[in-house]
């Protein structure tokens, strides 16, 4: 299951995408929400139905960054088993259908430092995982996490918010690959939207630092939207709006956002 770093999935879908003018749509999946069945069956879907990659929720007891839709999310999926070994098992098993789309993980320290960085890494890359987002690792502290990812070729993307200063954008992206995540609003996920005129001006900025591709989360809901990032950005995230989809209603009422969510970032293509 393991990636070259120097070919890995992510950087190849970038390269694709950006071949075809257009941003990737990168939805979400809480593993364990509300069971591993679902789960899987929304992470197979979702590739089949347009998500140029699929990030996958951590669950975790003190979700930090996350709006109450995602906590919400985790507490069911903690009731209901789930685990970081768990959730590894999931992705080693969409990976016995699925070779090609990239899987990203989106979660807290705590459990990797539990697990033990070391082996985590090592399980992470030898199940199929892409790349790792950890919300609370500190830029500081990197180094608990960076020698380890590289050594297996995992992706580590770092979070840029709209308060990350002109000074602070090259540390915080230092070491940093994959892609980088746009966190486009303060405070917690799945409250409200940036506008476009956020947008056009915060990405030229974060441009300025890095050649890794932008991908823009944490309020993106609507194909509307999503076209709107895509016009800016490299990718759009998706997370509370499948969520809430998939509590209102089932795993094809999801898989049918997700095909509307790519069908507004293809309308975006660019020239």
């Amino acid at each position: 299951m393991r990636q070259n770093a120097a070919v890995g999935r992510i950087a190849t879908v970038f390269a694709a995408l950006r071949a075809e003018g257009r941003a990737a749509l990168i939805p979400f999946v809480e593993a364990f929400d509300p069971d591993r069945a679902t789960s899987l069956a929304l992470l197979t879907g979702m590739a089949a139905k347009g998500g140029d990659i699929i990030e996958i929720g951590v669950p975790f007891t003190d979700p930090m960054a996350d709006g109450p839709t995602i906590q919400a999310a985790g507490r069911r999926a903690l009731d209901g088993g789930a685990s970081l070994a768990g959730v590894l098992g999931i992705v080693r098993e969409f990976r016995l259908g699925n070779a090609a789309t990239p899987l990203v993980l989106m979660g807290y320290l705590n459990p990797i430092l539990s697990y033990g960085v070391a082996r985590f890494c090592a399980d992470a890359a030898d199940s199929g995982v892409d790349g790792l987002i950890v919300v609370d690792l500190p830029t500081e502290e990197a180094d608990l996490l960076l020698p380890e990812a590289r050594a297996q070729g995992l992706d580590v993307i770092r979070l840029i918010a709209p308060t990350t200063s002109d000074a602070r954008l090259p540390l915080v992206l230092e070491g940093s690959s994959g892609f980088v995540y746009y966190v486009s609003i303060t405070g917690i996920t799945g409250t409200r939207t940036a506008s476009e005129d956020d947008l056009a001006r915060d990405i030229p900025r974060i441009r300025r630092v890095t050649d890794l591709p932008i991908a823009v989360g944490f309020g993106v809901r609507t194909p509307a939207q999503a076209a709107m990032v895509a016009r800016h950005a490299d990718g759009a995230i998706v997370a509370s709006a499948l969520i809430e989809r998939l509590v209102a209603s089932d795993v094809a009422s999801v898989l049918a956002d997700v095909v509307a969510l790519a069908d507004g970032v293809r309308s975006a293509r660019r020239g």
